[in-house]
């Protein structure tokens, strides 16, 4: 297996960059997705390389999904790489470059789905191309899962993949997205290694009151009813503390890297007496994190109420996005909320799927962080848990450990989740050179 010099992982970075904006010049908006195309690109990419054994699996018209797989020797389970090539709408008025061009400017890549997640597709797909190139000595077979539909469910994706073609990418591990990406944070230089993310629960408010007209105020108003409810929600801090151990594990691993006296406060956040506490006085940026981590969330995201100005709708409807810490359920928010919002208004769950946490003492865990230190011997790796969904929720229904890695280094005024879903995405270039190397030795390390 050959060593590469430094000019060469200059030339792997400058590959990966090519790939990336190739990539993001495929419209793959969801809805619809039209995701097949972009994994077209990837199969005939691989293809050239020479890898054989890959097929390119349409849960629908247009919603492709590319599996492709180096053999390794059998000794080991496989190692999973999984990217999803969806994304989300991007309005082209408000971007300083145009968000499905890929464009390479100012020292970063732009366009839609340049951090959320076409990076990982474009670095795993180097990882399978140097894999190839070198003849890597695999122990375990190695896949790369490119697929559709995360945005929207994974209906079309790794779901799909999942109930209809579970051996495709059955594994003992995976890496996917939202982690290993520098996030500084209270002065030390934070790779949050995603082990745990929420589950879902989507709910429906609804309040009844007593219709009339316009210009007759009454008590009874539905409108009204609803929107005190929707108020009290807002406040989060009134749902309750739980701790999970991802988290438990994640705010250990940050107060160690503390003065004493910082670290002792931030260990008070694992008691759940003490934790409301605590996060109002932590900086607005670190709370609003702690926050998502230690309690359920429900964040109101739509009302509808009322026909015509002039009459007092009998009844009002809100929808509410709510997170579940892993080992929570919809009956667990539901009962959390009815005690927030007060009589006179009922709550249904409309959708739900629980959240899932991982083992964080395996061989592969210890590596993602002893890799990250090397490359940058600040880094501070910490477990962590997602407050939103990815497609290792569905692979986990496989018993696959998976854990979110997709490293980088963003500048301390690029926050991550601002951008991945706003406006002007972007990912520097420097950061795809140090990614790209990053998962190389992780894979060449853990499979070989």
């Amino acid at each position: 297996m050959m060593n590469l010099d430094e000019r060469q992982w200059l030339q792997v970075g400058d590959e990966t960059v090519e790939h990336l904006s190739r990539l993001i010049r495929f419209d793959t908006t969801n809805p619809p997705g039209n995701e097949t195309p972009a994994a077209l690109y990837l199969k005939q990419v691989l293809e050239r390389a020479g890898l054989a054994e890959m097929q390119l699996l349409e849960a629908a018209p247009r919603r492709g999904n590319l599996i492709a797989r180096l053999r390794g020797d059998g000794s080991k389970p496989p190692l999973l790489l999984s990217a999803h090539l969806d994304v989300v709408p991007a309005e082209p008025e408000r971007w300083a470059q145009p968000p499905f061009s890929g464009a390479v400017a100012d020292g970063f890549v732009w366009g839609r789905g340049a951090l959320d997640m076409k990076q990982m597709a474009a670095m795993s797909l180097m990882v399978m191309l140097l894999a190839r190139r070198q003849g890597l000595p695999l122990k375990r077979d190695l896949i790369f899962a490119a697929v559709a539909d995360e945005e929207m469910g994974m209906e079309y994706g790794s779901r799909w993949l999942v109930e209809n073609h579970p051996d495709l990418v059955r594994a003992e591990y995976g890496l996917t997205e939202f982690g290993g990406t520098l996030v500084p944070m209270l002065g030390r230089r934070c790779y949050p290694i995603q082990l745990a993310e929420k589950g879902i629960c989507w709910l429906k408010l609804r309040a009844d009151g007593v219709p009339g007209h316009g210009s007759t105020p009454n008590d009874a108003n539905a409108v009204v009813r609803l929107a005190e409810a929707v108020a009290r929600i807002q406040d989060g801090a009134r749902m309750p503390v739980h701790v999970v151990p991802a988290v438990a594990g994640f705010v250990q691993a940050l107060a160690a890297s503390q003065p004493p006296l910082r670290a002792a406060f931030l260990r008070g956040l694992l008691n759940p007496g003490l934790a409301p506490l605590i996060l109002p006085r932590l900086p607005a940026g670190v709370r609003y994190l702690l926050q998502a981590l230690l309690t359920n969330t429900a964040v109101p995201t739509g009302l509808r109420a009322g026909g015509k100005t002039n009459v007092i709708p009998s009844q009002a409807e809100a929808e509410v996005d709510c997170r579940l810490l892993p080992g929570q359920t919809a009956a667990d928010a539901v009962s959390e909320l009815r005690r927030i919002v007060g009589p006179g208004v009922t709550i249904e769950p409309i959708k739900s799927q629980p959240g899932v946490e991982f083992r964080s003492d395996t061989d592969l865990f210890r590596l993602l962080g002893q890799t990250l230190i090397a490359h940058d011997p600040e880094a501070v790796p910490l477990p962590f848990m997602l407050s939103g969904a990815t497609d290792a929720s569905q692979y986990a229904r496989l018993g696959i450990t998976v854990y979110g890695f997709t490293p980088g280094q963003l500048p301390a005024d690029m926050p991550l989740t601002s951008l991945a879903h706003g406006h002007n995405e972007r990912i520097p270039v420097a950061s795809l050179h140090f990614g790209v190397r990053v998962l190389w030795d992780v894979v060449s390390k853990f499979c070989t």
